[in-house]
């Protein structure tokens, strides 16, 4: 079984899809029966069981400033498009079974033009949303797909009568994230204080701004923000002023992220219709309290171990990140990790992915393959 995993930001970008994807096909790529081959704009690394094929684009970074028009509707639609440029090169469908992307327009139209001889299995995977699955104007009327994973049960109820579909969550390393001791010096972290941390993009969606102005009014309160975006001034010009002393922003390896999490009391996440969410998995893993927004989504992901509450509501998201500071038991500390050990290990994942891949039937599914491949603008 030969899989193909296509993400612009693939060993480059260290979050949420870039994260995911790496995670499963490195498990994927332990089992006997599967060949698993990454598609990205970062470099190959020593000692992956997968092999890697870089492909060059312009980071996203560079188009902040770039205007917003129809199709080039933001500055991750100008890199996919520099991306799949050059991925038409490296890019050869007869090699593969299947492959799983997750991000549109460019790299699913490539997919369904290219290799009419041979069309592989396209899994479309809802990491950024499910909007582009749902739309049916200007550009989003031509997306395609042979099967649909869908990362939250509500992206499930609204796509699995029109796609083929299947619910997967996303997961995290347990042995990696797990409980331990707080280190913060490490970080040149005061101690002996509160500390609340945020990680996240610094893009509008995941209203860090809101987060900051929440944790400025508790008396004490530190903050830490890991991430970046086209927002790193804006949050850090906002911390600095409405928490001066109290505030850091910072930028860190994957690997230190573990270290990270253990240092803070609480997670504060402030998304209002995340996809998934692999912060809140991550947090959970070490044991932390998560304050997050109540929807159908956390609610299934965090259960009952995490304080979920209208975070549209400032005094409802200072009234839970008080709450949260206090629920640092050592059984809350086992309760959270444990969560994650049954329900969200990369392996159970992985294996859930490769069940999904096992479940088709090639032959059948050729003539819908060859017809999706024909696109009429």
């Amino acid at each position: 079984m030969r899989v193909a995993f296509i993400l612009p930001g693939l060993h480059r970008v260290v979050r949420g899809a870039e994260v995911a994807f790496e995670s499963i096909a490195r498990e994927l790529a332990q089992m006997e029966d599967v060949e698993v081959t990454l598609f990205g704009s970062g470099e190959p690394r020593d000692n992956e069981p997968y092999s890697f094929c870089h492909i060059p684009n312009v980071p996203r970074n560079f188009f902040e400033q770039w205007p917003k028009v129809p199709v080039f509707r933001g500055l991750y639609v100008y890199e996919e498009f520099t991306f799949t440029a050059n991925l038409i090169r490296y890019y050869q469908p007869k090699e593969f079974d299947f492959v799983v992307t997750c991000s549109y327009p460019f790299i699913n139209w490539l997919l369904r033009i290219r290799g009419r001889q041979h069309q592989p299995i396209h899994i479309y995977v809802t990491e950024n949303g499910d909007y582009e699955v749902r739309a049916s104007h200007s550009e989003y009327r031509y997306f395609s797909c042979d099967a649909l994973v869908c990362t939250n049960p509500q992206y499930y109820e609204k796509n699995q009568e029109k796609w083929k579909s299947i619910l997967i969550p996303n997961g995290v390393d347990p042995d990696l994230f797990l409980p331990g001791p707080s280190n913060r010096s490490i970080f040149n972290l005061s101690e002996d204080v509160p500390l609340a941390l945020m990680v996240s993009a610094l893009i509008p969606s995941k209203r860090v701004c809101e987060g900051i102005r929440a944790a400025s009014k508790i008396e004490g309160l530190h903050l830490v923000v890991c991430g970046d975006g086209y927002e790193r001034e804006k949050v850090q010009i906002l911390g600095e002023e409405l928490m001066p002393g109290r505030f850091k922003l910072m930028k860190l390896a994957r690997h230190q992220m573990p270290d990270m999490y253990r240092a803070a009391d609480v997670l504060l996440h402030m998304s209002l219709d995340e996809p998934f969410g692999n912060v809140y998995l991550e947090a959970s893993a070490v044991g932390m309290p998560i304050v997050a927004h109540d929807w159908h989504s956390t609610r299934w992901i965090l259960e009952d171990t995490a304080i979920l509450v209208d975070t549209t509501i400032e005094k409802e998201t200072i009234s839970g990140i008080n709450k949260a500071l206090r629920c640092k038991s050592r059984d809350n500390i086992k309760l959270r990790h444990r969560l994650v050990e049954e329900r969200f290990s990369w392996k159970n994942i992985a294996r859930m992915y490769a069940d999904f891949f096992r479940s088709f039937d090639a032959d059948s599914l050729s003539k819908e393959r060859t017809a999706a491949s024909k696109i009429t603008f």
